[in-house]
């Protein structure tokens, strides 16, 4: 009987094993604070705009790692 892992679960083993998984996620949870501190701002100078969507392309890519490690990861386990 083939059982799949849950996301929750596989996520969960990666943060405990996978220092690549660890390093992106800490990455993704940095650029997330940094940009929360730009909805503080009331209006955003054009540099602050320009730093603010770098930082969110910079999350994005950091999402995209961690989602193509657990996609990896799941098919490895198939």
């Amino acid at each position: 009987m083939n059982v799949e892992v849950s996301e929750e679960a596989l996520v969960a083993q990666l943060r405990s094993e996978n220092a690549e998984y660890q390093k992106l996620e800490q990455e993704h949870e940095s650029l997330e604070s940094t940009l929360m501190s730009f909805e503080s701002h009331r209006y955003l100078s054009a540099e602050e705009e320009v730093e603010r969507k770098r930082l969110q392309k910079l999350k994005l890519a950091a999402k995209d790692r961690m989602t193509d490690i657990v996609r990896r990861t799941r098919v490895g386990q198939a």
